[in-house]
């Protein structure tokens, strides 16, 4: 979750047995002097399927896979660039590889992600040895009793759950002045793209995670922005789906309406593959009965790089443009390309709705803000802090450490708040889904029957300033954010050596239709490119 304000989207997103915690609120270390190169990595780039072929010919094993990226974790994460993207390491990450090494060699793999390594936002809870506190020091202590349904189903699919990301601390819904990619616990992350610039949104651990090669793949979580913004600045594919694609049960929340967890990977084949996985009907997310029937088993199966022949696509200009002159020079080369693919390109459209609900949104939100984490914190009886009063109290004691940069203004606004029978709270959410669904993006599709949008992602990384404050320039999230639709962010190109992704959106239970598109789109332009981490 990033708080921005007017036309701007608000993106909202001590010691473990085996690992160590950075120390809190280290201030962001000097880049004057560049980093060497680090050497050059084994598995760099490799995707999923690569992973598998390697481990089914024997040349690799989950285990030495593993090994690799803890390896790759140590030199880059905690030395060398020191992007500060992994909070914690699964101890029992090797154990948890060596048992699914034995497992394929008994009984073959479970499906396309045995063995694979992932890496997990830290509002993601873990009944292992790994701690779940959203970066903030007030949640240190004991893991939580059980798995988030997502955790269930990933490891029921195979994965080696790597460890923890960073993140900006409580999804970015603390502060309206905050520094993106910051948190007590963990510290700053840092772009691998540029050191000196912001990996945005609240998943910006998983993004820098991914895109430095630190793990196979990585989940991350969106309220408006934190999946889309850090992979479009960290050169990735991100997938925000439909609200109740996936279970939010066991992610630290601030919107029961807006939350999502999502893959964020460097294919659209790797996201489709994870988010497959992820999906299914969970009894304690009664959001998720709406998916029964809407969700492909296989997500990869209609992937096509002539997808976008005949598809009808809306190009959103106006106020998803204008960040830079460089960053619409990217739109217009996507524009560009989905017309070579056979596309059928209306542009521009207007988005009906768009920029009417902003303050609507912030609203609707902190009342759920308040009413979800009290609620999610009544499940954590090993932590003190049960309550937003409790956090907040803790905040104001342990100021020196949860507050050098910036304050808790969300928090006590939040805290302000009534329940969920407020009229206030229904009338701003009935605004919010009015104008954004049936007068926003169904309206636009209807309008010029449209298969889907596509705009800018947001504008290329800036510079980092935990004086200040972030300073982005803004993006193309909070339309279906605030619908609660499905969006997918694809690398299109970089201003200055910085990536700059391209969104798809359309309505809801579109994921298989998006994803073909951003498959087509990947495969034609192979605009990723592999970060510097100077």
């Amino acid at each position: 979750m990033r708080i921005l304000r007017g036309s701007l989207p608000i993106f909202v997103v001590l010691i473990s047995v085996g690992c160590s915690s950075p120390s809190p609120a280290p201030a962001p270390p000097a880049t004057s002097t560049p980093p060497a190169s680090p050497a050059p990595f084994e598995l760099e780039e490799m995707t999923v399927d690569e992973l598998q072929q390697a481990m089914t010919s024997g040349k690799l094993t989950s285990r030495r896979i593993t090994d690799l990226y803890l390896d790759r974790i140590e030199a880059i994460d905690r030395r060398g660039p020191k992007l500060g993207s992994v909070i914690e390491i699964n101890p029992d990450a090797r154990d948890l590889a060596d048992a699914l090494d034995r497992e394929r060699k008994d009984k073959g793999p479970r499906g396309p992600l045995h063995g694979i390594p992932v890496l997990l936002k830290d509002n993601i809870d873990t009944a292992d040895h790994m701690m779940t506190t959203a970066g903030s020091l007030a949640l240190v202590g004991p893991a939580p009793e059980r798995d988030a349904f997502i955790v269930e189903r990933l490891r029921a699919a195979g994965v080696v759950l790597l460890g923890k990301t960073n993140l900006s601390e409580w999804a970015n819904f603390r502060s309206t002045k905050s520094t993106s990619g910051w948190s007590a616990r963990g510290g700053l992350v840092r772009n691998p793209y540029a050191l000196d610039r912001n990996s945005c949104g609240s998943s910006s651990g998983t993004g820098a995670a991914i895109a430095a090669n630190l793990a196979a793949i990585g989940v991350g979580t969106e309220t408006d922005g934190s999946i889309i913004c850090p992979s479009s600045t960290n050169g990735l594919v991100g997938i925000k789906p439909t609200v109740g694609f996936a279970s939010r049960s066991g992610i630290i929340p601030i919107s029961h309406t807006q939350d999502t967890p999502g893959p964020m990977t460097r294919t659209v084949r790797d996201a489709a593959l994870l988010l497959a996985a992820m999906a299914g009907v969970d009894a304690r997310d009664a959001a998720t009965a709406a998916s029964a029937g809407k969700v492909a088993a296989d997500l990869t199966a209609g992937l096509d790089p002539n997808a976008l022949k005949g598809a009808r696509i809306g190009v959103l200009r106006g106020p998803f443009t204008g960040y830079s002159p460089a960053s619409d020079k990217v739109l217009d080369a996507a524009v560009a390309k989905l017309k070579s693919l056979g596309a059928e390109v209306i542009d521009p459209i207007d988005l009906p709705g768009a920029g009417k609900y902003d303050d609507s949104e912030l609203e609707a939100l902190k009342y759920e803000f308040k009413t979800n984490l009290n609620q999610y914190l009544a499940t954590r009886r090993a932590v003190a802090a049960k309550s937003l009063a409790d956090v907040i109290a803790y905040n104001e004691k342990n100021a020196d450490k949860e507050m050098p940069y910036f304050g808790q203004e969300l928090f006590l606004a939040s805290e302000k708040k009534g329940p969920l029978t407020d009229p206030v709270y229904k009338a701003a959410l009935a605004k919010n889904q009015r104008m954004s669904r049936t007068d926003g993006i169904d309206a636009a599709l209807k309008a010029h029957r449209l298969d889907a949008l596509v705009a800018l992602s947001g504008g290329p990384a800036w510079t980092t300033d935990l004086v200040n404050g972030d300073h982005y320039l803004g993006s193309s999230t909070t339309p279906a954010a605030v619908a609660g639709y499905p969006s997918i962010t694809v690398p299109a190109g970089e201003v200055a050596g910085l990536p700059v992704g391209v969104s798809f959106f359309s309505t809801a239970w579109t994921e298989a239709t998006l994803i073909k598109y951003a498959y087509a789109f990947e495969q034609a332009t192979k605009a990723r490119k592999v970060p510097g981490l100077k």
